[in-house]
């Protein structure tokens, strides 16, 4: 192969590899302009007394949240178990689920899957409240974070 024919086959793949970067980087563009929006299951106490979930959106500045204020953070360790007795949140609280499984389940028989990653916001502080149910076979690890009034 001659001189000229290998600088033609360099100039070539550095050019294949350019247009490759570039498009690759403007996906990535795309991508970050299309995120999914950080969904969180808030618990609530409706006008009836009774608990309710709804899946709502985490309001952000960008791609971060305004800061909150919280108390204190919990980390525990659930075991599965049965479904608990009806319970309220003990105060307006964050519980993030990084790793197991569980059910909530609120007024109407309406259940609520909880995995690695869900964000519930309890704030059904009043009423009948919602039962808990970790689902095995492994333990249920979240964070809980009690905000501040």
């Amino acid at each position: 192969m001659s001189s000229s024919m290998r600088r033609w086959t360099v100039v070539a793949l550095v050019a294949a590899f350019v247009v490759a970067w570039r498009a690759e980087t403007n996906q990535d563009v795309a991508a970050a302009q299309a995120r999914e929006p950080i969904m969180m299951t808030r618990i609530y106490t409706g006008t009836d007394g009774l608990s309710h979930a709804e899946e709502i959106e985490m309001k952000l500045n960008g791609n971060v949240s305004e800061m909150m204020k919280a108390t204190s953070v919990e980390f525990s360790r659930r075991a599965p178990a049965p479904v608990s007795d009806w319970h309220v949140g003990p105060r307006r609280q964050f519980v993030i689920t990084l790793s197991g499984r569980a059910e909530l389940e609120v007024a109407g028989g309406k259940k609520v899957a909880v995995g690695p990653g869900h964000i519930n916001l309890i704030e059904d502080t009043t009423g009948k409240g919602h039962t808990t149910r970790n689902i095995g076979p492994d333990d249920r690890i979240v964070v809980t974070i009690p905000l501040a009034d």
